[in-house]
């Protein structure tokens, strides 16, 4: 099939991969514009992007699609590049910019309004399930999508599942339209979510199963045997993007609550503390059975070793294992105190924003 891919992190990189190699005809890329990064704050180019010239692929960058926004030439010049490109379908995976009306009726999206009456959202399973065949000479826009909508729409659906606890996630292939993350499901898998995972394992797993659920879709949009189901009602909650404020850790919470934030901040931005006025990044940590004794303050250590460093927390104890100084490389616990004095009766601290 002729395509448009629109994607930037690694996560779309695997993606626009797998279906280049299976044979698409890749005839846009679509990328967010080169941003500064790292210590030096240099340019840099996207996953998606350095995928795409090493491979030859046309590719745009426009800082918008909104004809009437900030940056109408930009705009405009990428409706001129999605025009010229000829394509069947668009495939989003993590874009970071919002497609406008205009690129939907463009890709010939099936307008929302009058669509059926809600039907039930595909079951999690070993299997992928497939969720009035969409059958036209172009097939719309496929956003890749990484949880079990309508659970996590949004930005940051894998940190937000992790952050909450879940157990399980997934991807759902969704036909795109105007709203937030809110287009039928045409294909959604389920996979677990370890007690060890961090945002980057997890996205890393993810990334390979989304891929091969929009190859499956493409086949069946080609056959036309798709069969869209529009999102159930119940049970919507929003994965807002993260801030680098959000990282500081509250010792007042529960030690799971804490760990659980401190894999999903991992590896952006990573959770925060201080102690002795410096920033620590807290890379692992998990939560231990059970309690302080009665009056200690959450955040103080309660015991060092090469194993670990428990701190107390809201009625529970958190045991880190990996951590980080500034300026410094992540290390675990064994070898981050051969060059820093922790003992117990040191308090960790809330980084302030």
């Amino acid at each position: 099939m002729r395509l448009i891919f629109a994607g930037t992190p690694e996560f779309a990189r695997v993606a626009l991969e797998h279906l280049h190699a299976a044979g698409h005809t890749i005839a846009l890329v679509l990328t967010q514009p080169d941003r500064p990064a790292g210590r030096g704050m240099k340019l840099q180019a996207s996953s998606v992007k350095h995928y795409a010239m090493e491979k030859g692929l046309p590719l745009a960058q426009p800082r918008s699609l909104r004809l009437n926004g900030k940056y109408p030439e930009d705009a405009q010049a990428g409706r001129v590049a999605i025009e010229v490109a000829q394509a069947e379908a668009m495939v989003v995976a993590a874009y970071g910019l919002i497609l406008p009306q205009w690129v939907l009726d463009m890709m010939g999206a099936a307008a929302a309004p009058g669509r059926p009456k809600q039907g039930t959202a595909p079951a999690g399973g070993s299997a992928a399930h497939e969720v009035a065949s969409v059958g036209a000479s172009k097939h719309g826009c496929f956003n890749i999508h990484a949880s079990l909508l309508p659970r996590w729409r949004g930005a940051a659906p894998i940190h937000r599942a992790i952050e909450a606890g879940d157990t399980e996630t997934g991807i759902t292939i969704m036909q795109m339209d105007a709203g937030l993350d809110t287009g039928d499901m045409l294909m959604a898998h389920m996979m677990p979510i370890a007690q060890t995972d961090t945002t980057g394992t997890l996205q890393d797993r993810l990334a390979v199963l989304g891929a091969r659920l929009m190859l499956l879709t493409l086949e069946k949009a080609a056959a036309h045997n798709l069969r869209p189901v529009p999102q159930q009602a119940e049970g919507v909650t929003y994965a807002s993007k993260i801030e680098k404020h959000e990282a500081s850790i509250d010792w007042e919470q529960e030690a799971s609550r804490i760990a659980s934030k401190v894999r999903a901040f991992n590896p952006f931005p990573g959770a925060a503390a201080s102690l002795n006025g410096e920033t620590l990044k807290i890379w692992m940590a998990t939560a231990l059975p059970g309690v302080p004794a009665q009056g200690t303050q959450a955040g103080t250590i309660l015991l060092v070793d090469a194993k670990g460093i428990a701190v107390a927390a809201s009625n529970s104890i958190v045991l880190i294992t990996e951590l980080q100084r500034p300026g410094a490389k992540r290390m675990s616990v064994a070898d981050f105190l051969r060059g820093f004095d922790l003992r117990p009766g040191m308090i960790f601290g809330k980084q302030e924003a």
